[in-house]
């Protein structure tokens, strides 16, 4: 069976860059960071295969990080992008780099990725992720609560520093979307998992972790600047797992700066 194709928005003008969200999410975690990057990029957001907009892959594919590459490539080839400028958060930037490991990236910004974890740091991650959900689950009915400042900061802090920030509307979306999302099954083949092939990597890559980061400590940047080669490391101070809402401009800078390179 033929592959769906994914929710995609386009933006901008000028060279491509490609945003890929993580696990849960959807192309509105970039929402902070998109306009700014459509001054002089064309921006290419994705939904993740089962989330936000987009079907999940068919039945009997597990959906592992790289059959979710698999989804990812078979839109730049349909978008005609060959090596575009690719950003990820999360599980989107191990889909980036494995993307780039292909072939398939003129440059990655990888925002803490995922799949670089110990033993003791995939079980945390785990109970970590699936309370999220749960939570989400549970709040969805009640959802337009996190228009509030203070609700919001309670429903989004374990993954922002700075979840008051985050736009109203952004945030009623993010719990609903995570609450029906495919969220199970793609965790689990992702939490099996560990990263590889870094070393193959050729193009540019910069590796962003924010130092409040509590689902992926920042020791982890480390392991990915030291198996990726010529890979640059910058540290984000205060920032959290998903920082594009904590400091967008900040955010953007890293991924103009490096899709211009």
């Amino acid at each position: 069976m033929e592959a769906p194709g994914l929710n995609v928005e386009r933006t901008g003008e000028g060279p491509p860059l490609v945003l890929i969200h993580g696990l849960g999410a959807s192309i509105r975690s970039w929402g902070p960071v998109i306009p700014r990057c459509a001054t002089t990029r064309e921006v290419v957001a994705v939904d993740l295969p089962g989330f936000g907009e987009s079907p999940p892959l068919p039945a009997g594919v597990r959906p592992t990080p790289w059959a979710l590459a698999d989804a990812v490539e078979r839109e730049l080839d349909a978008a005609g992008l060959e090596r575009p400028a690719i950003a990820g958060n999360s599980l989107g930037g191990w889909i980036a780099l494995e993307l780039a490991r292909r072939g398939r990236a003129a440059s990655v910004v990888a925002i803490s990725p995922a799949g670089m974890w110990t033993e003791r740091e995939r079980a945390w991650a785990d109970r970590f992720l699936r309370t999220l959900y749960a939570v989400a689950r549970r709040l969805e009915p009640h959802a337009e609560l996190v228009r509030n400042p203070v609700a919001r900061t309670l429903a989004l802090g374990a993954v922002s520093a700075r979840p008051w920030r985050a736009d109203p509307e952004d945030a009623v979306y993010g719990v609903r979307a995570l609450a029906r999302s495919n969220f199970l099954p793609t965790h689990e083949a992702m939490i099996a998992e560990r990263c590889r092939g870094l070393e193959e990597v050729a193009c540019p890559v910069l590796v962003l972790w924010g130092t409040r980061d509590l689902l992926l400590p920042v020791r982890q940047a480390r392991r990915f600047a030291e198996r990726i080669p010529g890979a640059a490391l910058r540290e984000l101070p205060g920032l959290g797992h998903v920082p594009m809402a904590d400091d967008a401009d900040l955010v953007a800078q890293a991924l103009l700066e490096l899709s211009a390179a």
